[in-house]
């Protein structure tokens, strides 16, 4: 059998443009079947088909499914997980990091010292009972998280003194550099982000007690809606998919990512993260209703071509809408679920990362067993993104205020015990570009 033919390169000034929309348009179908008419006659102008384009991007997926899935029957760990004493030393195996890029994803064991985090873990709770949170909670904030029908699971929670010492310690940006360092972030004469200095993104904690029933939330992803087809810095961001070099394609590329808009929603996220992570503030099985992912970084080129198939409607990007969350399904992507994988048992103090455009879900539970207690805390290089965003974050840090990305919940706002300017450390300083 002989090789397929795979077309020169082609300019970009050589194929056919593509329409852009850098705000959210005002007709949503009309704006899908315009642009997924435009991206297939780019793909026929580079003399390939879409066909023959996602075979490519689903021959990969499948290679990698096949892994995992026979990695599972023998009994074998599917997340690679490295001890900080390797990060904080430089002294992880070539064998490590090569697995880290394959799946995407890892748990950092020892993070932080366990006594450490079931400190942070007790001071959260003396910081929401102290200025009487539970007197005052008005219920889910936002349409996604509120799905998980718990009372509350995820606090509005920004500015404990507990979060900020944990986003500012040297620790966290050992880690976060290291995690930073997996991307390719210099290309085109362009350094799209700075590897050693992270954003310091706020976000929330989830507290959930033992003998809980939670509804879990289904498989999706966070990187961004229809504005990863519809905006000129995505479409160059995801140029290979389009114009004919799919093999090219690098999941790890931040090329044309970090400086574009998304469109506005109550599930977005303004930074740009290379990994989306939280820190472990109790001991965890992984039977436990915890985090799953699809371990397929290269997935996300699968997810961004299925929509283009003749089987898809002209007028819907695979459920891909504006102001929720980027659906992956059975329906559309049922190849990719087949690899769908829980993190392993975790400590109070380990930390779970997983690359910003993998699909990820949380198991359902009933009955729980131990408490299920973590601080949301990813990779957000400074870029000009992040830069952006950090103009917005200094000034809700400042007045105690939920961060723009979340629901104007604001209840930490006279709580006096909140983490202070004065106690930032010069990581924290940056982070928050002061």
């Amino acid at each position: 059998m002989s090789a397929p033919v795979i077309p020169g390169p082609h300019t970009s000034e050589e194929l056919p443009p593509l329409p852009h929309w850098e705000q959210t348009p005002s007709d949503l179908k009309a704006a899908i079947r315009e642009v997924k008419g435009a991206l297939r006659a780019r793909i026929a102008g580079s003399g390939r088909t879409v066909e023959e384009v996602f075979a490519v991007a689903e021959e990969r997926v499948r290679v990698a499914v096949s892994e995992i899935v026979a990695a599972k029957r023998r009994g074998e760990a599917v997340w690679p997980t490295i001890s900080y004493a390797d990060i904080a030393a430089g002294t992880v195996s070539a064998e490590q990091l090569d697995l880290v890029r394959r799946r995407g994803c890892l748990v950092v064991r020892g993070h932080f010292e366990r006594g450490q985090a079931l400190g942070w873990d007790r001071e959260i709770v003396d910081y929401v009972e102290g200025n009487a949170f539970f007197d005052n909670y008005r219920g889910p904030g936002d349409d996604f998280f509120g799905s998980v029908g718990s009372k509350p699971e995820i606090y509005p929670i920004y500015w404990s003194p507990a979060q900020m010492q944990a986003r500012q310690s040297d620790r966290m940006a050992n880690v976060q550099a290291f995690l930073n360092g997996q991307w390719k972030h210099e290309s085109e004469g362009v350094q799209w982000f700075d590897p050693s200095r992270d954003s310091l993104y706020p976000d929330r904690i989830r507290r959930r007690p033992e003998g809980a029933d939670s509804g879990g939330l289904g498989t999706h992803l966070d990187p961004g809606t229809l504005d990863l087809w519809m905006t000129e810095s995505y479409q160059r961001a995801f140029r290979h998919l389009f114009d004919g070099t799919i093999e090219q394609y690098d999941p790890w590329d931040a090329a044309h990512r970090t400086a574009g808009p998304q469109y506005p929603g109550s599930t977005m996220c303004s930074a740009f993260r290379t990994f989306q992570g939280w820190t472990a503030l109790s001991d965890m099985a992984h039977d436990q209703g915890v985090l799953h992912t699809v371990p397929i970084p290269e997935a996300m080129a699968y997810l961004m071509l299925r929509p283009l198939l003749p089987d898809v409607p002209d007028d819907d990007m695979c459920g891909v809408t504006v102001n929720q969350v980027f659906p992956a399904s059975e329906k559309w992507h049922p190849l990719l679920m087949e690899a769908l994988t829980a993190i392993p048992d975790v400590r109070a103090g380990d930390s779970v990362w997983w690359h910003a455009d993998m699909i990820h879900s949380v198991a359902p539970v009933r009955d729980q067993q131990g408490w299920g207690n973590v601080m949301y805390i990813p990779a957000a290089p400074w870029c000009p993104r992040n830069e952006r965003y950090a103009a917005d974050v200094r000034a809700a840090f400042e007045t105690g205020s939920s961060p723009s990305d979340f629901p104007e919940e604001h209840y930490e706002r006279t709580w006096p015990d909140r983490f202070q300017p004065a106690q930032l450390n010069e990581t924290g300083r940056r982070g928050l570009g002061l």
